[in-house]
């Protein structure tokens, strides 16, 4: 018998709503791994497998973490944004991935044109930390104390064109402070040279600062952030002394462009419901870092917003990749 024009265009449209739902529903079908661009035990490395021993509760898959360091986090980032878009490869991107394609001119990948935004997931502060010989301890008094001896001091970070590097140019900019910078190569050498006075200013992760400064070995000058640390409530913040400063790193899932919207909203709502377990809240402060979920759209904007602003202070500071 054949089918009325009627009944066939309802099934056809049946058929066409029930299709997002059949695939959000059959994903995950395997292991959902996630690219992390640098190497295993770092910061970055930490948080993704928090979120991902999280994630395989939710998904009730298995989530793993998967390393490939270099170029910044860009091998990485490659990888991720060439993987297929079905949602089982992600990538735990960070600020870093948008301040790159400013600086780098080998850099061909764009970040907001070559991942669908899935979820924020973390801020991660930094901290700026003085040898204890710095005669300032707080905002106020470090900002003074750079804007009336320009060229006097130093600060040490992990590289040009690192959030470290132009979360303190960015605070140079809105002050009028001053300060050389001595890039390094690496962030571990930095603390023991600030405690032995080598440089006298730095730059480094709040978990590496409150260490030693709660052993009395350097200054906790400030949070390069608007947002107080957990377990580190006494550490001020620069926005305290600058109106809205911030440059808290953020990390966040991305997955290739093109990945359908019902896994991206799956992928997003397990996202946060792993943020917001207790458990994860007491793991992050442990790691400097603080949840901080963000929808896919939010995310998006914030994205756009964030590379945007660190082009501002790269050609505001003069900045170039050395």
């Amino acid at each position: 018998m054949t089918l009325s024009l009627t009944r066939r265009v309802v099934i056809a449209a049946a058929l066409a709503s029930a299709a997002p739902l059949a695939l959000a529903q059959a994903f995950p079908s395997k292991p959902v791994r996630i690219l992390v661009g640098y190497s295993a035990g770092g910061g970055v490395d930490a948080l993704a497998r928090l979120l991902a021993q999280s994630l395989s509760t939710s998904l009730g898959q298995q989530v793993i973490v998967e390393n490939r360091a270099g170029a910044a986090g860009l091998i990485a980032a490659e990888v991720a944004s060439t993987a297929p878009a079905d949602g089982h490869t992600l990538l735990m991107g960070e600020s870093g991935l948008l301040i790159a394609p400013h600086l780098k001119e080998k850099v061909t990948l764009d970040p907001l044109k070559a991942f669908t935004p899935v979820a924020g997931a973390f801020l991660a502060p930094l901290m700026i930390v003085a040898n204890n010989d710095l005669p300032a301890g707080d905002p106020k008094a470090f900002i003074q104390l750079l804007k009336s001896n320009p060229g006097k001091y130093s600060y040490a970070t992990s590289g040009v064109g690192t959030v470290h590097h132009l979360g303190f140019e960015l605070m140079k900019n809105r002050t009028g402070a001053f300060a050389v910078h001595i890039p390094y190569r690496g962030a571990a050498q930095i603390v023991p040279d600030v405690m032995s006075n080598q440089v006298p200013i730095g730059v480094v992760s709040a978990t590496a600062g409150m260490a030693q400064a709660r052993a009395g070995k350097l200054k906790a000058i400030a949070l390069m952030s608007k947002a107080k640390l957990p377990g580190a409530e006494d550490v001020p913040t620069l926005a305290e002394a600058i109106p809205e400063f911030d440059a808290a790193p953020r990390l966040m899932l991305l997955a290739p462009a093109g990945t359908p919207a019902a896994i991206v909203q799956q992928l997003s709502e397990a996202t946060r419901n792993a943020l917001a377990r207790p458990e994860m809240t007491q793991a992050l402060a442990k790691q400097g870092a603080i949840p901080a979920y963000m929808p896919p759209p939010e995310l998006a904007r914030d994205m756009a917003r964030e590379s945007a602003e660190w082009l501002k202070v790269i050609k505001a500071q003069k900045i170039s990749a050395e």
